[in-house]
């Protein structure tokens, strides 16, 4: 069984206990059943680089015309981690997220978000059959949002100081001499979500698999705890625990950053601004994001909600967002529908990875089979730890 299929089934088996937490208030329990006009505006936390409407680049822009065309305007908060998403959406005022699989499920369980009515959403069946009952948006055959992009966690690295790709995500957690005679010790970097402990976890099941680490989200005490001894060990070697893409993107210009985890949209700017930088995933396979826009519990704009969920799923859509942000599209029709995509976008962005990721999904302590797993609360607290030395 592929990493990626092992990680969902536990994922489903855990469904049973998060489904129990679900706050079923009758204000909002059952889907919208019928859209009405628009409300004229629609709210959206996202992630950098999502919604775009032409002032980076006037190229990609794929909310003017919605703007045009539904007579809602749209606003964007930009987030920088899931656990700044979590907190935006529970502090209201927000119609749509598009969350990652690590929020997503704590959004349900805490009634933050409502189901969604597949039937409002014309475009629904044009979505990858791969995503359209995801363990991270689905419960008790439920929706509670419509896939909008995925993509993997990868290995960044300097092609000057790695003339060939690393093999091994080793070269970001253990201490070594790189091809340049010089240590890596300082030229590191690391996620600084509490969700990069199953960055640490892929890599030991590999390294250690006498842990018998199966899924990264679903650690017992004795393998969370090698996860973060690696990371305890990790410190030495990091320049910066990054959240803003931006600011990696100029540590690896300006300040001798080497190596790192990142997202392709760092990958793709360096690689437009011609700097040294290429990325692989290495044998140990990655984490990933598969993302999904939700619709918050008490949307003020629930019609011009439902038009931006539609109008996010049209191909040139799809594909125009994957090119910008170095994603796959969660609509396979994006992969021949977007001239800034092109031909081999999808694949260049990697299609074809899907089973080779572990989409991050919020840890809970009933992961499922009689097993006690630690959860993201402690996540949260131990890895903030780790950062500032304890």
């Amino acid at each position: 069984m592929s990493a990626r299929n092992g990680a969902a089934g536990s994922a489903r088996r855990c469904m049973a206990g998060l489904a129990a937490l679900l706050v079923a208030s009758p204000a909002w329990a059952e889907p919208l059943q019928a859209l009405g006009a628009g409300e004229g505006e629609v709210s959206i936390v996202a992630w950098a680089g999502y919604i775009e409407r032409g002032e980076s680049d006037k190229a990609y822009d794929w909310v003017t015309d919605f703007e045009k065309a539904t007579g809602c305007k749209v606003s964007v908060k930009t987030a920088g981690s899931s656990d700044e998403m979590v907190t935006l959406m529970n502090q209201g005022g927000f119609d749509l997220v598009t969350a990652s699989g690590d929020a997503s499920l704590r959004l349900i369980a805490g009634g933050t978000v409502q189901e969604v009515n597949p039937a409002l959403i014309p475009s629904w069946g044009t979505i990858d059959t791969r995503l359209q009952n995801a363990p991270w948006h689905t419960v008790d055959g439920k929706h509670y949002g419509a896939p909008y992009q995925w993509g993997s966690n990868v290995l960044m690295y300097n092609t000057k100081v790695f003339p060939t790709a690393p093999e091994s995500w080793s070269v970001v957690f253990t201490e070594q001499t790189l091809s340049d005679g010089k240590s890596n010790k300082g030229r590191i970097q690391a996620y600084y979500g509490p969700i990069y402990i199953a960055d640490a976890a892929l890599y030991l099941r590999s390294a250690r698999p006498e842990l018998g680490i199966t899924d990264p989200y679903a650690l017992d005490e004795t393998q969370y705890a090698a996860a973060l001894e690696v990371l305890k060990g990790q410190r030495d070697l990091i320049q910066r625990y990054w959240s803003d893409a931006n600011v990696q993107i100029d540590d690896f210009k300006n300040e001798g950053v080497v190596a790192s985890t990142s997202w392709p949209f760092q990958v793709n700017t360096l690689v437009g601004q011609e700097q040294p930088v290429a990325s692989t995933i290495p044998k140990e396979g990655a984490t990933g994001w598969a993302d999904t826009t939700m619709l918050h519990a008490r949307a003020q704009h629930p019609n011009c909600a439902y038009m931006w969920i539609e109008h996010s799923l049209k191909p040139k859509v799809q594909g125009d967002v994957a090119a910008w942000f170095g994603s796959v599209p969660a609509v396979p029709a994006a992969c021949t529908g977007s001239d800034l995509l092109g031909a081999e976008g999808c694949k260049t962005n990697g299609f074809d990875n899907f089973d080779r990721i572990a989409f991050w999904r919020t840890p809970v302590a009933n992961c499922g089979e009689g097993r006690t797993c630690v959860p993201y609360g402690r996540w949260a607290t131990d890895y903030a730890a780790v950062q500032g030395g304890g």
